[in-house]
This record gives C-alpha cells, sequence and structure tokens, in this order.
C-alpha cells in the first residue's frame, strides 16, 4: 500500500468510528468540503502535509496520534 492509500484508509476508519461525515469533517477543520473529498479520491496521487494536519486538529489528535497504526508499518517503496 502506497502512503496516500494509507491516509485515505485511515481517514475513512476514524470518521467511520466517529460517525462523522466528509462535510462535518471539513467544517471541523477549516478547510472546504471540496478539498477532503479531492483528497479522499483515490485516483489522485498528491496530499498535502499542511491539508493532514488540519484534518488531524479537526479531529482533535495529533498528528503523531494519526500515523500510530499498523497501517503505517508495511508502505511500499513510494520509487518505483
Amino acid at each position: 500500500m502506497l502512503i496516500k492509500d494509507a491516509v485515505v484508509l485511515r481517514l475513512k476508519n476514524i470518521c467511520k468510528e466517529r460517525n462523522i461525515k466528509y462535510n462535518e469533517l471539513a467544517n471541523r477543520s477549516g478547510i472546504t468540503p471540496s478539498t477532503v473529498y479531492s483528497l479522499m479520491d483515490e485516483t489522485r496521487r498528491d496530499l498535502s502535509i499542511i491539508t493532514l494536519k488540519k484534518l488531524c486538529d479537526g479531529l482533535d489528535m495529533t498528528i503523531t496520534e494519526f500515523f500510530d497504526d499498523d497501517i503505517f508499518k508495511a508502505l511500499e517503496q513510494e520509487i518505483k
């Protein structure tokens, strides 16, 4: 799994666990809903660390807590 896919999956899992819709996540994070939906689009490969930090803030968690998940322990090599 690549880092972008892992980040999207982690965000989806957190939102599902906390029963948070993407629009609500955007509002909590101070970003537009279109930014959240764009990030969740698996065909898009770009990911802003600043946007991810804002999402973590909206989820009331640190970025360290976000990445403290087994999903990030076996990522594929990004350089092909």
